[in-house]
């Protein structure tokens, strides 16, 4: 079969990925690049997101630092993304905090870019129609949205929030052909897991629940080609766990 008969090819495709100086976000950029696509990627940290570029196949991708937390960052990689097929919402971050010590500065903060962040990019871009009629919105929300952790409240709800708003969006954009979907990924090896075991988190009890083991960025990557290419066509409004098997039992016993 060749890549324009192969439904999961993104040739041709042009892919917006979030969060892409590290982690998640960086592997499902190369991933994309490697299967095809075009990529624009954007983070905070402009050094790591140059690595990022340089890791790209192929030639023709765009990086464009920017803050998503901040109304200007958003406005700012609203007009400078250009035509898009695809967009991945990879960027997030995580703090460990007991729901007692919860307080408005650390919520602020934990929806700035977990949620708003991703809802409002995304109104940035259909409101510019830089998103094609057959495009596809990804979020990458996170298993805590499903399951719930110890002293992940805030990330936990502010992951679970995408959820219900990316199955209202689907309704909205389907006219245009377009779709939206999450994935939910479970413990995987980045950078923010390190800081969460470094933080007190207790990682290792939760790595041996796991039937398949830690995930690797790969795996949440190879997902998110699925979902940005053609053969998800007829997929929308769905909410895919990727997490080795480790929330089973929690759907089986609740």
């Amino acid at each position: 079969m060749s890549v324009a008969q192969d439904p999961f090819s993104l040739s041709g495709k042009r892919v917006l990925v979030t969060g892409a100086s590290s982690g998640i976000g960086r592997q499902i950029a190369i991933t994309c690049s490697q299967m095809g696509a075009q990529l624009v990627i954007t983070g905070r940290n402009t050094e790591r997101l140059e690595a990022t570029a340089t890791a790209l196949h192929g030639e023709g991708h765009t990086a464009i630092p920017a803050d998503l937390s901040q109304q200007q960052g958003l406005d700012l990689l609203a007009d400078q993304a250009g035509a898009l097929n695809g967009v991945v919402h990879a960027a997030g971050i995580s703090k460990l905090v007991p729901f007692r010590l919860i307080s408005k500065s650390h919520l602020d903060e934990i929806f700035d870019s977990n949620t708003y962040a991703p809802l409002l990019l995304t109104k940035g871009l259909l409101a510019r129609k830089r998103i094609a009629s057959n495009g596809s919105i990804l979020f990458i929300s996170a298993l805590s949205s499903h399951s719930g952790a110890m002293a992940t409240s805030a990330y936990a709800a502010s992951k679970s929030a995408l959820l219900g708003a990316m199955r209202s969006l689907a309704l909205e954009v389907a006219k245009q052909g377009m779709r939206a979907n999450c994935i939910a990924p479970g413990y995987v090896r980045t950078p923010m897991l390190d800081g969460l075991g470094q933080g007190g988190g207790n990682m290792d009890a939760l790595f041996d629940l796991t039937p398949l083991g830690m995930g690797d960025p790969e795996d949440v990557a190879y997902a998110s080609v699925f979902y940005l290419s053609d053969a998800s066509r007829w997929v929308t409004r769905n909410y895919f766990i990727l997490d080795g098997g480790l929330s089973t039992p929690m759907d089986i016993y609740a």
